[in-house]
């Protein structure tokens, strides 16, 4: 054993163990940046995933509240009355929301009706879809869960769904991609507005 390694470790032999010497105090002070908590999300809804200059925002650490309870279908009449008489568009148009444009309005309506035709259980498909937004949304699981809540109360429920995401900004009738092409005519116009109010 050379002198580096004896000056390093002690050999007793009444124990016939190594003793290292313990390691130096840590430093009392760390710089380390502040622990974020929370989900990161892009901060607008609209905003395309390919955009590289896209901020960022994080979710409260506790669900929040829907915009509307379960059963104030009447505070939107048009949307209550298109659930009403034809379930599928509406479902269409919140899953075209949701998978943000990936499924048409038109294809997931057409697999809704399907579904409904077939075996009467179209709300075991349109739960899914109330899971899915509550996770964008951070969205609290109630009155109970999302499964129970569409078997019992599928009107109500799409109609809550729908109403949320107007309350989060998004023109329901025109989709997805509509709604990308109108964030981009209102972030064209912005700088414009602005310019002219500073002069």
């Amino acid at each position: 054993m050379n002198s580096t390694t004896e000056s390093k470790f002690v050999y007793k032999e009444e124990d016939s163990q190594y003793y290292v010497p313990s390691a130096p105090p840590p430093p009392s002070h760390f710089d380390y940046p502040p622990t974020a908590t929370g989900i990161p999300v892009i901060s607008n809804p609209h905003s395309s995933n390919t955009d590289n200059n896209c901020t960022v925002q994080f979710h409260p650490k506790h669900p929040v509240s829907w915009s509307s309870g379960l059963c104030n279908c009447f505070d939107d009449i048009n949307t209550c009355c298109l659930t009403c008489w034809c379930p599928c568009v509406t479902f269409g148009r919140i899953a075209e929301i949701v998978d943000r444009g990936s499924t048409s309005c038109g294809v997931s309506a057409a697999l809704y009706t399907l579904i409904l035709c077939v075996s009467g259980c179209s709300c075991l498909y349109s739960c899914f879809y109330r899971s899915k937004l509550r996770g964008q949304y951070f969205l609290e699981e109630s009155p109970c869960t999302d499964c129970c809540i569409h078997c019992c109360c599928e009107e109500c429920s799409l109609c809550q769904e729908y109403r949320e995401l107007k309350h989060h900004g998004f023109d329901m009738s025109i989709g997805w991609h509509g709604n990308i092409e109108r964030q981009k005519r209102l972030d064209a116009i912005a700088p414009v507005v602005q310019g002219t109010m500073s002069r």
